[in-house]
């Protein structure tokens, strides 16, 4: 009986993380056109922070009461890679074309701020890493308030980018008509359903990792491999779902802008969780094999920026692109890598 229960709880939080992502994104959406910001900054900012939000409660919990801080730190940059990997699922769920060709340029200066990121954080990492690895201030990092100052400006700079590209584009444009995809909605309803939902997201993404881990560990799961994957895949639920949700509407930016503002979430959340790890930096107490996950992750998007400058025309094997195909490649290749190494 409570092996029932446990299916039937993991059932009910993945449909209500279905029903309210799909919702999540129509009204991001309507507030991207409604306010002028753009699919690209929606999804950077505003979707990615609430589909990274139950990670981040996931980290402080590490660093907090289990203190674990290499889980912490090895989950945020997991999450990093598996971001990037979710987009070869959403390339193969496109069919019209490669996903990356369709998206804006403007995602590669989110991609850069990622490399950066991701540059400072595995810096960090490396044993006696050459960046700001022994400095560090009441057992804070330096490196901490760069990640967040980076993000920061990371956000800002897209924004401002956003900005002056529609303002070009409408000076080329003078008859382009605004509001015309969704004539019906208003601002203020849009916002108040958005907000709405984001909360049903957040609390089924906080309640949904722990209810699979108990689920795993029910079956006899939680040593295996079939534990670890299916805790992983359960987990990437709400990005996988708010992703394709984004596609079917049509608005591939979103979809594109929320895996690469979660990235960027993701290891601006290392330098906010080194301010709540009271033992010493946060990073330099990490297993030195986390700053492998941060090189292949920047290896990742510097395919992601390859597909978006070269952007090609057609799919690799009818049903994925060369460049999702190299990421989903990648991806599961460090996870056998990571097997054979435990074993």
């Amino acid at each position: 009986m409570p092996g029932v229960i446990l299916w039937l709880q993991l059932l009910l939080c993945a449909g209500v993380i279905t029903f309210s992502g799909s919702r999540l994104c129509r009204y991001a959406d309507v507030l991207a056109e409604k306010t002028g910001l753009g699919r690209t900054w929606m999804g950077l900012v505003a979707v990615a922070l609430v589909t990274s939000l139950p990670e981040l409660a996931n980290g402080v919990s590490a660093v907090l009461w289990v203190k674990a801080p290499d889980l912490a730190v090895g989950n945020l940059l997991g999450a990093a890679v598996l971001n990037l990997a979710i987009l070869a699922v959403a390339d193969i769920f496109y069919p019209p074309g490669p996903v990356l060709t369709a998206a804006d340029r403007g995602h590669i200066l989110a991609a850069a701020f990622g490399v950066i990121l991701l540059g400072v954080a595995t810096l960090t990492i490396l044993p006696r890493g050459p960046l700001m690895a022994g400095l560090s201030v009441r057992d804070v990092s330096l490196s901490s308030p760069v990640l967040l100052l980076c993000y920061l400006m990371g956000m800002r700079a897209t924004f401002r980018f956003q900005r002056r590209e529609r303002a070009e584009y409408l000076q080329e444009h003078p008859e382009e008509i605004e509001d015309i995809l969704y004539p019906d909605h208003r601002l203020g309803e849009a916002a108040g359903r958005f907000a709405v939902h984001a909360l049903v997201v957040v609390a089924a993404g906080f309640w949904l990792p722990r209810v699979a881990e108990r689920l795993a560990a029910y079956m006899g799961w939680h040593l295996s491999l079939v534990g670890t994957v299916f805790t992983a895949l359960v987990t990437t639920l709400p990005e996988l779902v708010v992703t394709l949700s984004a596609l079917r509407l049509g608005a591939v930016d979103l979809a594109v802008g929320d895996l690469l503002g979660s990235l960027m979430a993701n290891i601006a959340m290392l330098g906010l969780l080194d301010f709540l790890y009271f033992d010493g930096p946060l990073l330099l107490a990490a297993a030195p094999e986390h700053a492998g996950t941060g090189l292949l992750a920047i290896i990742m998007i510097g395919i992601v920026v390859a597909e978006l400058i070269f952007r090609p025309q057609k799919k690799f094997l009818r049903w994925i692109s060369l460049g999702a195909f190299l990421l989903a490649f990648l991806y599961a290749g460090n996870i056998i890598l990571h097997i054979l190494a435990h074993r």
